[in-house]
């Protein structure tokens, strides 16, 4: 037989998957944050349950896909640090804070910057070490930050802050 035709694999139980990046160093979390990573994990070491409970476990890509996602969910909640934003006052922008900003044209937007695993846009949510976020954490209401952006420079003024709604 030709040993193209080998499987050198065989016998391995578990595809080789990339693992998913870890980010080095603490995790800061709000507490909606922490609780999401938590029920992420119980979702999928259910899913995993589920999966190896099948009749028929040939394909064992996606028991590795789950158990991959497990040992990443397990790496960001040790590292998570809880920060709660309700022991902020709301002097100046801060983690966990909702800030509302003006453009140079008057439109108003509203950020709320959380932790990285939690950040999404589309909700408004953005991550400590984005470039608004940075531009904007310290800022006091009145102040004219400067958020520097691939499409060049803009000129935020912070006109409040205020808590998140839970």
């Amino acid at each position: 037989m030709s040993r193209a035709f080998v499987n050198e694999d065989a016998g391995s139980d578990r595809p080789d998957l990339p693992e998913r990046p870890v980010p080095p160093g603490p995790n800061p979390v709000t507490p909606r944050g922490l609780a999401e990573l938590q029920a992420q994990l119980a979702r999928r070491q259910a899913e995993l349950v589920a999966l190896k409970a099948r009749p028929d476990r040939l394909d064992k890509l996606p028991e590795a896909a789950a158990e991959r996602d497990i040992r990443w969910l397990e790496a960001r909640l040790k590292a998570a640090v809880p920060i709660d934003p309700a022991t902020h006052d709301l002097s100046e922008v801060a983690f966990g804070l909702v800030v509302t900003v003006a453009d140079e044209d008057g439109r108003e937007a509203r950020y709320e910057i959380t932790g990285e695993d939690e950040a999404d846009a589309s909700l408004g949510r953005i991550a400590p070490g984005s470039p608004l976020a940075r531009a904007l954490l310290g800022a006091e209401v009145g102040d004219v930050v400067t958020w520097r952006r691939p499409a060049g420079k803009m000129e935020l003024e912070v006109l409040g802050i205020a808590h998140a709604d839970p």
